[in-house]
């Protein structure tokens, strides 16, 4: 019923930047908590950043003041902006929304620091 598709992923050199981007459609009934998530290989999947209804973003120690999540409710859409990108921001990142006691999740999108 709600579908993700997360974009912005690439390969970059440390210390460069990436906007990742998240557009939700389909049965979208309100104004969602949306998150971003990371998985490294051999790793558990971590929250990155979150943000809630109102708009008020959390963040994980390891990326705060460098990345920054946003929405535009208008769109339907997250974003994560991410500075001074470090090789361990390597990961796959996944794009989260929270509606009706379920989870929905997005196929995905590659993120690669080189050193």
């Amino acid at each position: 019923q709600v579908q993700l598709v997360e974009s912005g992923g690439g390969l970059v050199q440390a210390g460069g930047t990436l906007r990742l981007s998240c557009a939700a459609s389909g049965s979208i009934f309100s104004i969602n908590a949306m998150g971003w998530y990371r998985q490294a290989p051999g790793k558990q999947r971590e929250l990155v950043a979150r943000i809630t209804s109102l708009g008020s973003p959390n963040y994980a120690d390891s990326v705060k003041g460098r990345f920054t999540i946003s929405r535009d409710n208008a769109k339907n859409t997250v974003y994560l902006q991410m500075n001074s990108l470090k090789p361990e921001d390597t990961a796959v990142y996944y794009c989260n929304l929270y509606q009706r006691r379920h989870d929905y999740w997005g196929q995905g999108t590659q993120v690669t620091v080189s050193s």
